[in-house]
């Protein structure tokens, strides 16, 4: 359900210059080409201006740079996706949590459950597991024994937890994902494999968002590790005793491979695959379906793959790369 707010309510509350009505009241948040009266809108990205001019919202987010162009009221901030952001959130507040367990949940009577918690239907928390103040926990979640999830956490239908691993505070776990199955560990027998015990855990800090059916693995012997602030998306697979810093960003279908160590602020885009064992400096970015193969110890943007061109060209270009790889021979 979301709320209505004036112009001026908005601009004074976020601090925004307003070009307009301050009395004009704004009911929901629609694209500039969808918008129409009531539409709070924003234009962060040069690509979509062209549809300013032409927009039915009653106002829009914008740089200064933008006014001009602007046919309807403006609220103006340097960073107008942040802006809109904060506004949306406000209009749009997250639904009021009722405490209390389900009949159907099953809690052992040894799990730590706080009054304040609320446990929906069909969800197994095991013997040993402690829930923090006011966390919530979606239909058929399962939290194994001694797992810890802290204050104001929020897990989705459908995730589980296995036994040991520690969520901080203030994360949302969304539907699927599982935290701490074993990691990918065999160690080779004659033409066979052994299975190596995966005795470490998985420790998750506070304000941490983890994207649906993604899986991060315990650690071999010691933890994996996401810290304070990363934002990771849908369907990542962390291997064992990786690191994550934090405040990074990771987009989906990426996969890290165990015991590569990701820095702080870093944004990963999607489809990038991690060899093992690396070690990834702060602030690095690198661009969707690269392969990093080998540790990056400056910050700044990486880029590997090839952008799509068509088929024939493709095929001319690896024949090439062939000719000049048995040149080199």
């Amino acid at each position: 359900m979301h709320r209505d707010y004036s112009l001026g309510e908005l601009a004074v509350q976020f601090g925004l210059e307003l070009r307009g009505d301050p009395a004009l009241r704004v009911s929901h948040v629609a694209t500039l080409s969808q918008a129409t009266e009531g539409s709070l809108s924003f234009l962060a990205n040069s690509r979509y201006r062209k549809h300013l001019g032409s927009t039915r919202a009653s106002a829009v987010v914008v740089v200064a740079a933008d006014v001009e162009g602007c046919p309807v009221a403006a609220l103006v901030d340097p960073n107008p996706y942040l802006a809109y952001a904060r506004i949306a959130t406000l209009m749009y507040p997250a639904a009021s949590m009722t405490a209390g367990i389900h009949p159907s949940a099953v809690v052992a009577t040894a799990a730590k459950v706080a009054p304040s918690v609320a446990i929906g239907p069909l969800c197994v928390i095991e013997a040993g597991a402690e829930l923090g103040e006011r966390v919530q926990v979606g239909a058929g979640c399962t939290v194994l024994a001694g797992a810890r999830i802290g204050d104001d956490t929020q897990l989705m239908p459908r995730v589980t937890l296995y036994a040991g691993v520690h969520i901080g505070a203030r994360c949302l776990l969304h539907t699927g994902a599982v935290i701490g199955a074993d990691g990918f560990g065999f160690a080779p027998d004659a033409g066979t494999w052994f299975k190596v015990p995966q005795v470490g855990s998985v420790r998750i800090g506070d304000d941490v968002e983890i994207g649906a059916n993604t899986t991060i693995d315990r650690g071999a012997i010691g933890d994996t590790i996401v810290e304070n602030g990363a934002k990771l998306d849908n369907q990542i697979q962390v291997g064992h005793n990786v690191v994550i810093g934090a405040h990074t960003a990771i987009a989906a279908c990426t996969g890290i491979s165990g015991s590569t160590t990701i820095g702080r602020r870093c944004m990963i885009g999607g489809m990038v695959g991690f060899a093992g064992h690396l070690t990834i400096a702060d602030d690095v970015v690198i661009t969707g379906c690269s392969l990093v193969s080998a540790s990056i110890r400056e910050s700044g943007s990486y880029s590997s793959g090839m952008p799509t061109v068509e088929t024939r060209a493709w095929r001319r270009m690896v024949a090439n790369l062939r000719r000049f790889g048995e040149k080199e021979r």
